[in-house]
């Protein structure tokens, strides 16, 4: 998929990942952008941010308006996810690309609350089910359409320090999985987006914290800022791939993992030994 008069929805979009890929979707002629968060306030300021950039471009037939709009979204509410693809569909009359970014960690271990692993689970995994419920008829009946979801590299592998973050994100990943093979005979592509170390305030708040799941991050492979997810994302959806992976040696991590499933766990506890604090 080329971006060039698409019409694009981004959850999570205030900040981080989702902001770099609004702001990169804008750059690469979309022909609109509905930018979803729960900070109503920051994704409006993006949306006036980005519509204030854009290049004019040929809309043909779509109904004139803002290149962006900002909007407050709870992704784990299923009422909101479908008023969401209303606006976005009633604004341009369709939508081409769903970008179910939002994403929680909790930080916790066996000590996770009951609730931290409703919220883990509403947030990483039904929300990506709520997109999808609201998403595909309209996708369906056209014959074409692209889901994004953001999966992490903890879908992959795992996330040190934090069972709801990686058991959530593995489910997510299965989920795309099944939504590909389910419906990709239909004109629908799905991309699950797997990046691992990523300069967001997600990561930065756990280092400064020295929280030891984003020690293990960070000394896993190089921080990405997110713009250069957005580029990893831009080359992924042009190249029609199901893995998109930000930093290529994770690639590299599930194949030794499928390997040697054994020597791989015992490499990572040597490294949380290595790194643990103390």
């Amino acid at each position: 998929m080329r971006l060039t008069g698409r019409v694009a929805v981004v959850t999570g979009a205030a900040g981080g990942i989702g902001a770099a890929l609004c702001r990169r979707f804008a750059a690469e002629g979309a022909a609109g952008i509905l930018v979803a968060d729960l900070d109503a306030t920051a994704a409006t300021a993006l949306a006036r941010e980005i519509d204030a950039g854009a290049d004019p471009i040929d809309r043909g037939s779509q109904r004139p308006g803002p290149v962006a709009v900002g909007v407050g979204v709870d992704a784990a509410d299923e009422a909101q996810v479908a008023a969401l693809v209303a606006d976005a569909e009633a604004r341009w009359g369709r939508i081409d690309l769903f970008c179910a970014n939002a994403g929680v960690t909790t930080g916790a271990g066996l000590e996770a609350t009951d609730a931290d692993w409703e919220r883990a689970w509403r947030v990483n995994v039904r929300a990506h089910g709520y997109a999808a419920n609201a998403v595909l008829p309209g996708m369906l009946a056209r014959g074409e359409g692209w889901l994004l979801l953001t999966c992490s590299a903890a879908g992959l592998l795992t996330a040190v320090g934090d069972a709801p973050y990686t058991v959530t994100k593995h489910a997510a990943v299965g989920f795309a999985e099944w939504l590909a093979v389910t419906y990709g005979d239909r004109g629908i592509r799905v991309s699950a987006l797997c990046p691992q170390g990523v300069r967001t305030p997600m990561l930065d708040d756990g280092l400064a914290a020295g929280h030891l799941g984003a020690v293990v991050t960070a000394a896993s492979g190089p921080v990405l800022t997110p713009e250069q997810v957005a580029d990893a994302v831009i080359g992924g959806l042009a190249d029609e791939r199901f893995l998109i992976l930000p930093h290529p040696e994770v690639g590299e991590y599930v194949r030794r993992k499928a390997a040697d499933p054994d020597g791989w766990l015992a490499a990572i506890r040597s490294m949380v030994r290595k790194l643990r604090p103390g």
